[in-house]
């Protein structure tokens, strides 16, 4: 994002259109949608084998990662992105400043949000991981 801040408004704007044409793809989907079910699939074995612990820990992921990452994915990114789908080019250069000033800051924001609660996520996972292996 930040290189695309340092291009023209007008080319940030038709290159984030395809970076999110792009997204939709069989790694994406998968990887997404997959990681709570993941989170929470290991949280319910964890507690089936006894192991309370780790699986509070797999559970905190799964929250964290729901709320952290994939709620503002669904709830904020993409309608940022389908708005930006609809922008036709070109534009007038001031417009297309105008919008890209008030689409990045924003996306980038909560983007960095999303990196911040998987990566919180991810260590709640491995302290699982190290929960069910320290007790086997």
């Amino acid at each position: 994002m930040w290189g695309l801040g340092n291009s023209s408004p007008s080319l940030a704007i038709e290159a984030m259109q395809a970076m999110n044409d792009s997204v939709q793809n069989a790694v994406f989907a998968p990887t997404f949608f997959g990681t709570p079910i993941i989170f929470g699939s290991t949280a319910l074995l964890a507690f089936a084998s006894g192991n309370q612990s780790s699986a509070l820990l797999f559970a905190a992921a799964m929250a964290v990662y729901l709320a952290g990452a994939f709620a503002v994915m669904v709830l904020v990114n993409v309608p940022m992105n389908e708005a930006l789908a609809q922008v036709k080019l070109p534009l007038e250069p001031a417009h297309a400043a105008e919008l890209w000033s008030g689409y990045s800051g924003r996306w980038q924001m909560f983007n960095q949000l999303r990196t911040l609660a998987s990566g919180i996520a991810l260590l709640l996972a491995t302290a699982g991981v190290y929960q069910l292996a320290w007790r086997a």
